[in-house]
């Protein structure tokens, strides 16, 4: 049996537990994960945290109000001395993290995990967030996935085949990406609430693996998502000095590399490298999320409206400039500066197609390393070797993090220059309603990472796909047909693109659902603020009134 960290003397499990309900099942293989002293370690994270956590959601309604009276965001003038104080550095590389040259991600199921840890990568990002579906037995089982992965116990069987953990070299360095600060675990009920997802994923895994992973040579590392402000950072920076403190390791162990995936954040990269400072581990470009974000916030004025989504890459003006913003900030306090994501996946029945997608991968690399990334991500095992043979030809050292870009001065007119060159047409609509319907669709049946049109896409893309449509409709877009994208236009095609889906997929597909949900998404006029918010009700089945399992 493994050993966990033991709860401290001054707390007495059973009665601190009194009033926590886990409304989820617990085999015989998961109830050590969610061992009894590892429900108080989440119990007292809950408690100290969760005030600050709901203060800092409620701080982004207020936020969101602003915007939509016109505010537009600046750099913060009250952190000025933080920007523009040479003096500090974020934390030297930890062990595992020096070269991240590619990093794979991808959920946290047990064959992932093992295809993930056997790819020819540096690091697996194990995504509990955007990649995963949050039903319960997908939190709770990819934390025993991680859990025995570490410990080299993950090999399994399925039907003829064996999933075995390769030997012949040391595997990639593990990454946990935890849920978001908005998103909550109904499963697990402390005091009448549900807690943090956040806190859940980062509590588990960190307080059954932290010694472990030291044990082996890494340590406990994190990528921390949907932030939008530096006061986020320093709840994470909290979390980790208790969560040090508690099982008795020095602070600085844990590492987190943020993702800047909100255009609030890309305001307060210097912040969030500060707060975080002794546990940073740099930044990373979340294009598709950043992209969500730029319309979320500002989708109420007329000046944000953007073209298709294929028109919208990483060389237009707003993102340019938060690329170039992110690398020079990274660089000038040490940390890595992470590229984004590769989504294609091999197209093996049109050896045309694959070859145009492959090189779209490489030209999308080159720009990357020559931009000053330090490492970039991909999707699928096939699309490593381009990334490595990219980044090794231009990068043949660890990182470079001596790529200064001193010469690069972003404003914030820069970070909001919506001059993107393209149209609103049909067919992008169409795309855009068949990527959110397949996406919710499969989301609702516990899937969190799909093929679609040989593009793996995730809740980040579903929800720029959502988010643009409800902008052109909101605004009156006109299409490139001429047509005014109005309420009733969506609708119907709409109800073409979702028909067409559920007569090619298996009976008990749950389309009919999608669509519904999806229908007040994008008439501009209902918003919710997060697409997996909106749908978790439906994948999750519990009560406070129905017994919770023992620990």
């Amino acid at each position: 049996m493994t050993s966990y960290p033991a709860v401290p003397a001054a707390i007495n499990a059973q009665s601190y537990l009194k009033d926590v309900q886990i409304l989820g099942q617990l085999s015989e293989k998961t109830r050590p994960i969610l061992s009894q002293d590892a429900a108080v370690f989440l119990t007292l994270l809950h408690r100290t945290f969760n005030n600050t956590r709901k203060a800092l959601l409620q701080r982004r309604v207020i936020r969101q109000a602003e915007l939509d009276k016109g505010v537009l965001p600046d750099f913060l003038p009250e952190t000025k001395h933080i920007r523009e104080n040479d003096g500090w550095r974020g934390a030297r590389p930890a062990p595992g993290l020096v070269d991240r040259r590619v990093e794979i991600t991808g959920p946290t199921d047990r064959k992932m995990v093992v295809n993930a840890l056997n790819s020819d990568v540096w690091t697996y990002m194990a995504d509990f967030e955007d990649s995963t579906a949050p039903t319960w037995d997908n939190m709770i089982n990819g934390q025993l996935n991680l859990h025995d992965a570490i410990r080299r116990q993950v090999d399994f069987k399925q039907g003829e085949k064996w999933y075995k953990l390769r030997t012949d070299r040391r595997l990639p360095t593990l990454i946990c990406r935890a849920r978001g600060w908005h998103l909550d675990e109904k499963h697990f009920v402390v005091d009448g609430e549900p807690i943090s997802g956040g806190l859940f994923d980062f509590g588990l895994y960190f307080f059954n693996n932290a010694k472990e992973l030291i044990k082996r040579g890494s340590g406990p590392y994190f990528y921390l998502a949907k932030m939008e402000s530096h006061l986020e950072a320093r709840l994470w920076n909290d979390v980790f000095n208790l969560a040090q403190d508690y099982i008795g390791i020095p602070r600085g162990t844990i590492r987190g590399t943020v993702l800047i995936e909100t255009i609030l954040a890309a305001f307060e990269m210097d912040e969030i490298i500060y707060e975080l400072r002794d546990h940073s581990s740099g930044l990373n470009c979340g294009r598709w999320d950043y992209i969500f974000s730029t319309i979320k916030r500002f989708r109420q004025n007329p000046n944000f409206v953007l073209p298709d989504r294929s028109s919208v890459t990483m060389t237009v003006p707003f993102m340019d400039s938060y690329v170039k913003l992110l690398i020079k900030t990274c660089h000038r306090r040490g940390v890595h500066a992470m590229g984004g994501m590769a989504a294609q996946i091999p197209i093996k029945d049109d050896p045309a197609a694959n070859d145009a997608a492959m090189s779209s991968v490489r030209a999308d690399k080159l720009r990357e390393v020559r931009a000053g990334h330090d490492g970039t991500w991909v999707a699928h095992p096939a699309l490593a070797a381009i990334a490595s043979d990219v980044f090794n030809t231009h990068m043949p050292m660890p990182n470079q993090m001596h790529v200064r870009r001193e010469e690069v001065h972003i404003t914030a007119n820069d970070l909001l220059n919506m001059n993107v060159p393209g149209q609103v047409t049909e067919e992008g609509i169409r795309k855009n309603l068949g990527i959110g319907v397949a996406y919710m669709e499969a989301w609702l049946r516990g899937v969190g990472c799909v093929p679609i049109n040989y593009l793996m896409e995730d809740a980040a893309t579903a929800e720029v796909s959502r988010s643009q449509l409800w902008q052109w409709v909101r605004h009156g877009v006109t299409a490139s047909n001429g047509k005014k994208v109005t309420k009733e236009y969506a609708l119907k095609l709409l109800n073409e693109e979702a028909s067409a889906l559920a007569k090619k997929a298996p009976k008990g597909n749950k389309f009919h659902l999608a669509a519904k949900y999806f229908e007040g998404q994008v008439t501009g006029e209902d918003y919710a603020e997060f697409l997996t918010s909106l749908l978790y009700n439906e994948i999750t089945n519990v009560s406070t009134n129905q017994p919770a399992a023992k620990l």
